[in-house]
């Protein structure tokens, strides 16, 4: 629907929202450039993208995309290896595979991702930021490698002890979180401009008028920092980057359709189609990757501001995308104005919000095999790389998930002098396979089984050879014998629920 066909309730209610949402936006933004690595104008250029192509296209109505912070850490290391250029052809291939995913109607199949993997992923970026961003706010280079920037954070105080300007840039960036938080306090009216934008203004306002030794951000202009690619084709053969590709399309369709599940609980309007939003998200992508700038996704902070400031249809986000572009390229000067510890102040304040402090303990108490996997999750990540610790991940979750699915039950009779009675109910599978030798074994070898197989819903092969093999061993002794009083289900039988646990 056209601008002009909205009632004009709708209209001034959406053009209120989107001024918010540009307000929030605008830090996060060049926030997230600037500890990604690249131009700070490439961020605003992808919240361009995201506001004025994605937010016209079918999908949601609400959920404002942009840079995300979830995905700085990976940005951050694919620069690092292949350059601005090469961040262009991951991205670009990165929105195509999303979009051929929509296309092939599997949107709906992203949230089939345990919610623990998620959060396990999106806590380890939020460590790797937090910890990343320490430096920065000191006015130090941080250490390319995630084990590097935790144990290089001893070296980082005895540099602030010693060194005025780390200090002064360190308090800097520390006030420009406490006004955040101290912002995030106050009744909702006074929070309708949001607390980043407060803190940065506050920060670049006493660094300029006091003349602080802090580094601010280099401005290119937004012509000068756009570098249009098709594509270097030639660096698809490097496994390196196809895993890159990989852990993109996972991750940002992932976060972008999670947090369309998390805006649809907020608001009363249309539901989001998650294949469309696919699709739009994998569009706006292909572009952003076209253009040089940075990947996207549907962005949980910006969205519920979007909401809470009362937005009604898509023209709140298609107007914040047009507010950016305006900013661009009429006050590219003011960035320029903004302390580096300010901003990444910002960005640990986000990080924080990436960590499931509040989530972990309940989980802990009611699901422990989720905790365990959302840990291991995150220390996959910290310890070796994106890609890896997300596979870890849902390879420990499949794992919990067999587990679980195939508990067991033996129950052991010795009614002497008559035969021993045992009775084995539930999912026989390899996992379990231990547990059933070891009890069958334990038995008196001079002694007549009853062994009932009745209650067993399914067999695997593994599990049908070793009874197979264990009963003509028992049968093997002189003068006793094994009793099948229920046949065993065939190794094609379709699995059921369990329902007995240990």
């Amino acid at each position: 629907m056209s601008p002009s066909a909205l009632p004009w309730r709708t209209l001034r209610a959406d053009l209120s929202a989107s001024i918010v949402v540009f307000l929030v936006a605008l830090p996060l933004c060049v926030g997230i450039a600037v500890a990604s690595g690249v131009p700070a104008e490439l961020g605003l250029v992808t919240g361009i993208v995201g506001g004025i192509v994605v937010g016209c296209m079918p999908g949601s109505s609400i959920q404002v995309s942009g840079p995300a912070a979830g995905l700085t850490v990976l940005v951050a290391e694919a620069v690092d290896r292949y350059g601005l250029a090469g961040l262009g052809t991951i991205v670009l291939v990165a929105g195509l595979l999303q979009v051929g995913l929509g296309l092939l109607r599997l949107g709906r199949w992203f949230r089939a991702i345990t919610v623990s993997v998620v959060q396990g992923m999106l806590a380890g970026i939020g460590l790797l930021l937090i910890a990343g961003q320490l430096y920065v706010m000191a006015g130090a280079a941080a250490p390319h490698s995630g084990p590097g920037k935790f144990t290089g954070l001893p070296g980082l105080v005895s540099e602030v002890a010693t060194s005025t300007s780390a200090l002064i840039s360190l308090v800097v960036g520390g006030a420009t979180i406490a006004v955040m938080v101290f912002w995030d306090s106050l009744p909702g009216r006074l929070r309708t401009v949001p607390g980043a934008l407060v803190a940065v203004v506050a920060a670049a306002a006493v660094t300029a008028a006091l003349g602080l030794p802090v580094d601010t951000i280099e401005v290119e202009g937004l012509l000068a920092a756009i570098q249009p690619s098709l594509g270097h084709w030639g660096t698809l053969t490097d496994l390196g980057v196809l895993a890159t590709i990989a852990t993109f399309t996972l991750v940002a369709s992932a976060e972008s359709l999670f947090s369309a599940a998390a805006v649809d609980r907020l608001h009363q309007g249309p539901r989001t189609d998650f294949d469309k939003e696919l699709v739009a998200q994998g569009t706006g992508n292909a572009i952003c990757g076209l253009l040089g700038a940075l990947p996207m996704t549907a962005v949980i902070v910006r969205s519920s501001a979007n909401v809470r400031a009362g937005a009604r249809t898509k023209a709140s986000r298609v107007l914040h995308g047009l507010w950016l572009l305006l900013f661009a390229a009429a006050a590219p000067g003011l960035i320029g104005l903004i302390p580096l510890p300010a901003l990444a102040a910002v960005l640990i304040h986000a990080g924080v919000k990436l960590l499931p402090l509040r989530a972990m303990p309940q989980l802990w108490r009611e699901h422990r095999g989720e905790a365990v996997v959302l840990a291991v999750t995150a220390l996959g990540i910290l310890t070796t790389d994106m890609f890896t610790g997300v596979l870890v991940g849902l390879g420990l979750a499949v794992l919990k998930t067999a587990w679980e699915t195939s508990h067991i039950r033996l129950t052991v009779r010795d009614a002497d002098p008559g035969p021993i009675e045992v009775a084995i109910t539930g999912n026989a599978t390899f996992l379990r396979l231990p547990t059933i030798l070891t009890t069958l074994n334990d038995l008196p070898a001079d002694r007549t089984v009853r062994l009932d197989l009745g209650g067993l819903r399914h067999v695997d092969h593994a599990c049908r050879t070793a009874l197979d093999t264990w009963i003509e061993t028992h049968n093997g002794n002189a003068g006793v014998s094994v009793h099948v009083v229920a046949p065993r289900p065939a190794e094609d039988d379709r699995p059921h629920t369990v329902d007995a646990t240990e």
